[in-house]
């Protein structure tokens, strides 16, 4: 899926959503505990609700490798599964990769050579090579780390330069010149909302992927004032919020309800912005 495509599913459904699938097994619906794959049949269930409002998925790695095999199986069906029923909903492996030379290009492997997933997160930190091995797959996205919500980001993210920059501007700012539109975007936290101009001047044309809006307490009117471009070029992540919304049997509804009411505000913000 290249920014085009990705871009017309977005017009399509007049909606930017990204549904995280942080599924924790401790906070799954009660009844589902008797499935033989509870996490997958939570999965299944969301997807089924809020496919008709999301332009992405957006599987956390930690919530699947934390049950070992088990884990691991759960998500490959989850991911078959949306690729089987809704094979233009973008696929994004929240995994946080970031390692050099052979053992970058075995994370590039296991998540594109059997096209689970459309894109992963990387860590950019070591530099070029842990990102360069991502790029090399068409269709394919490597969705970089820059500018995070956690109170810690900080603590490097945010180090001044001697040039008067920040070190989060110079990771994209050099990172940007490695892919393109069509296979590299950004991270950049909801929280952090009101510096998404500054970085636009950086990467214009990118999509960027935006997390923490709703239970993390991101502004979704700022995300787009800000960080809007003339094709959207947004991402923006809803997991808590949407997922755990409701631990009844009715979780599923629930959920619907929940997506419904982001990408209600997203068509206004679209007209109003596009």
């Amino acid at each position: 899926m290249n920014s085009n495509e990705l871009f017309d599913q977005i017009r399509r459904k007049r909606s930017f959503l990204c549904v995280g699938l942080d599924t924790d097994t401790d906070k799954l619906p009660r009844h589902l505990l008797a499935e033989d794959d509870p996490v997958f049949a939570f999965n299944r269930a969301i997807v089924d609700a809020t496919a008709p409002y999301a332009v992405c998925y957006k599987p956390n790695l930690a919530f699947y490798e934390e049950n070992g095999a088990k884990g691991w199986t759960s998500f490959e069906k989850t991911v078959r599964y949306i690729r089987e029923r809704y094979p233009d909903i973008l696929l994004i492996a929240d995994a946080k990769r970031g390692d050099i030379g052979n053992t970058s290009k075995m994370y590039a492997r296991a998540f594109f050579s059997q096209n689970l997933v459309d894109a992963v997160t990387l860590s950019p930190y070591m530099g070029r090579d842990t990102v360069e091995p991502f790029l090399g797959y068409e269709g394919k996205w490597a969705v970089i780390l820059a500018l995070t919500s956690n109170p810690s980001a900080a603590d490097f993210e945010m180090l001044p330069l001697e040039d008067g920059g920040r070190l989060y501007e110079k990771v994209i700012d050099t990172s940007s010149q490695w892919g393109t539109v069509d296979n590299t975007m950004y991270v950049v936290g909801a929280t952090q909302a009101r510096m998404l101009g500054g970085i636009r001047q950086l990467v214009p044309d990118h999509f960027l992927l935006v997390p923490g809006v709703g239970a993390q307490g991101g502004s979704l009117e700022e995300v787009a004032r800000y960080g809007m471009n003339r094709r959207c070029g947004l991402l923006v992540n809803s997991s808590r919020g949407i997922i755990y919304a409701d631990s009844s049997e009715r979780f599923a509804e629930t959920a619907a309800a929940k997506a419904g009411e982001l990408a209600s505000q997203m068509a206004v913000l679209l007209e109003k912005y596009l």
